[in-house]
């Protein structure tokens, strides 16, 4: 202690109290107390993954490579299989039904993704300009359908369908156009199974798209009205723009799901995908490849869905490489 009170620090080692430690020795302390702050992060995150990692490897690349696997060989339920290597690819991409259900597939596209972005970005739009009561009843009625088995829709649209007692055909009458024998018509046949998929499709593609339209900055529209912009122009500039990463997602999902449309044509068309396989979708193709009584017919069907399953990785690829998405826009 000095004269006037102030106690002074003790150099190290000698016989003072211990003091605060030092920048140097706090930095030594946290080296030497575990590894980087980076790793841990790392390694936590890595943790948090590990289940869905486990189940993805269960529920999918697991059963993908034992399929790759099934289809090298002649399964049989009467006899040992046989290993025939590639053989059953040859097979499938010989088939000229293979090819013709994937051109229906393609098709359907055309018929159900188009309308379906359409219809659900004018009525997200409608609902948006709604007040909240009335915008909360137009989004409950709008995804009803959505609820609704597509095998129950199936049956009611039959029903509409029939050219004796239809509805539609009944609509149609005082016009003086008709009947129309809607699934039995080669030209008709497809897009009649379109339209329910459409109106099954809608509720949910709505509400996505109503979200991303709640999700744009409203500044971005205030702007625009200054600069004079009217409706038609803050939708082309402003919203469609905005809503980019929105009609990909919607788009993706509507391709993959137009092209494996089973439920509609199977019970629609009592299986047979008519007429003359003009609704034969890929599913269904495959369906009926694996209900056929030959022996070589499960492995055939395995073949076809392992060709489909990269025709529709391939598709997708190629979506997002010619709709490149954007980064998010903060609010």
């Amino acid at each position: 202690m000095t004269s006037q009170g102030v106690s002074i620090d003790h150099p190290a080692g000698s016989g003072g109290s211990p003091t605060a430690p030092t920048a140097r020795g706090r930095a030594w302390r946290r080296r030497g107390s575990g590894e980087p702050s980076h790793l841990r992060d790392s390694r936590t995150a890595y943790l948090m993954i590990a289940p869905m990692v486990v189940l993805l490897g269960i529920f999918v690349i697991w059963p993908l490579l034992y399929s790759f696997y099934l289809s090298t060989f002649e399964i049989s339920f009467y006899q040992e299989p046989e290993f025939v290597g590639l053989q059953f690819y040859r097979y499938v991409l010989e088939s000229p039904r293979f090819w013709n259900s994937l051109w229906v597939g393609f098709k359907s596209v055309v018929f159900i993704v188009p309308a379906t972005l359409i219809l659900s970005f004018l009525i997200a739009s409608l609902i948006k300009s709604l007040g909240a009561r009335l915008a909360g009843a137009m989004k409950t009625t709008v995804y009803i359908p959505t609820a609704i088995s597509a095998v129950v829709a199936s049956v009611v649209f039959v029903l509409m369908y029939q050219a004796r007692g239809g509805l539609i055909n009944g609509l149609l009458k005082p016009l003086g156009i008709g009947p129309f024998a809607f699934l039995s018509d080669v030209d008709l046949a497809l897009a009649s199974i379109a339209v329910p998929a459409v109106w099954l499709a809608l509720g949910i593609a709505t509400l996505i798209m109503l979200a991303g339209m709640m999700d744009i900055p409203q500044a971005y529209y205030e702007a625009a009205a200054l600069d004079g912009a009217g409706f038609v122009q803050r939708t082309r500039y402003v919203t469609l723009p905005l809503l980019r990463n929105v009609i990909l997602f919607v788009l993706v999902t509507g391709c993959i799901a137009a092209i494996q449309l089973l439920d509609l044509p199977l019970v629609m068309t009592k299986g047979s995908g008519g007429p003359v396989d003009s609704t034969m979708t890929p599913n269904l193709f495959i369906l009926s490849q694996f209900r056929d009584p030959r022996p070589f017919a499960t492995s055939f069907s395995i073949t076809a869905a392992l060709l489909l399953f990269l025709i529709l990785g391939t598709l997708t690829a190629i979506i997002f490489r010619v709709v490149r998405s954007d980064k998010a826009v903060d609010g």
